[in-house]
């Protein structure tokens, strides 16, 4: 597979791997983005004993934004307004922890649902993959429920085990493409839970480019199997 290559007109990133500060921030700030978009009043992101690089937090949350973006259909320009305002308080908040919070104003209530909602599908399954060794950096609790286990669980396993033999070409396939390119890529495929029951999803894949390796931001949506 292709390596990845820096994001231009800034420092690389670092790989993101199961266990490293980037991937527990992507966690954080999802928590924090269901959060203040469910309540009336502003939230403080959680950030107790995180210790990590402003920019390629930054960096990885955009790479994560355009994912739920992409994933949310007609929503998606409703889901990035309300997400960038959150991921710029999430960063301000990473320079002082004493907490600057940036009066940016919480969503209209009919929007805030639309969002909302939209992240509850990005969560049915959502995972950070390296696209060279297929390994599990990042994984949301859907995603483990999805595949029959836990998200934590999934961190550091091999992608392919959760995807029938006869499907892996496919996946790999567009990982590949994913690595070449910048474009989303969207299919439909199957993974394999646990019990070694296939499971029918439809995917986007995201890429999130560093100087070391590319990480495929994945969001898979179970198909009706009816």
């Amino acid at each position: 597979m292709a390596a990845g290559t820096a994001q231009p007109g800034g420092e690389a990133a670092p790989a993101l791997q199961a266990g490293r500060p980037e991937a527990e921030a992507l966690r954080r700030f999802r928590s924090f983005a269901v959060s203040s978009l469910g309540m009336d009043r502003e939230c403080l992101p959680s950030l107790e004993g995180l210790r990590v690089s402003e920019r390629r937090t930054a960096q990885l949350l955009g790479a994560w934004i355009r994912a739920a973006s992409e994933s949310a259909g007609p929503d998606g320009s409703a889901v990035r307004e309300a997400l960038l305002p959150l991921a710029d308080r999430f960063r301000l908040a990473l320079r002082s922890t004493q907490g600057a919070r940036r009066a940016s104003g919480a969503p209209r209530t009919s929007r805030r649902r639309a969002v909302s909602a939209a992240i509850d599908r990005v969560g049915d399954a959502f995972f950070a993959l390296d696209a060279d060794t297929g390994a599990i950096a990042d994984a949301n609790p859907a995603a483990g429920a999805l595949l029959g286990t836990t998200r934590d669980a999934l961190l550091g396993r091999d992608a392919m085990s959760f995807v029938p033999d006869s499907q892996r070409n496919t996946w790999w396939a567009e990982l590949d493409a994913v690595t070449e390119g910048a474009e989303t890529r969207r299919f439909r495929a199957a993974l394999r839970d646990v019990r070694g029951q296939p499971v029918a999803v439809e995917t986007r894949i995201t890429r999130f480019a560093t100087r070391q390796r590319t990480l495929a931001l994945c969001v898979a949506r179970a198909l009706n199997s009816g």
